[in-house]
């Protein structure tokens, strides 16, 4: 995959990723078309979460990241919200 952003230094989870060398168009499918490959490429991979955390601390806003949609992370976001609010609550 291509990472643009700099904000994250530590990136050498990179060249463990099962993605490496995969067509990147892999990860950005056409709206409504399958994420099946490319989910299937993150699973098992030994950095799946580096790469989600990854696209979490980055707001990327498309394609799959750490075997996550789009969708999932923004589900994966608001929960996380809702638990840190009630843990800073408690």
């Amino acid at each position: 995959m291509n990472f643009t952003n700099t904000q994250d230094d530590d990136r050498g989870w990179q060249d463990e990723a099962n993605c490496l060398g995969v067509d990147p168009d892999l990860f950005f499918p056409e709206r409504g078309a399958s994420t099946r490959e490319a989910k299937e490429v993150c699973r098992g991979c030994v950095v799946r979460l580096d790469c989600l955390e990854f696209a979490l601390v980055n707001g990327e806003k498309f394609g799959i990241w750490g075997g996550l949609s789009e969708r999932e992370r923004r589900r994966l976001r608001r929960q996380r919200a809702i638990t840190t609010r009630r843990t800073a609550s408690a």
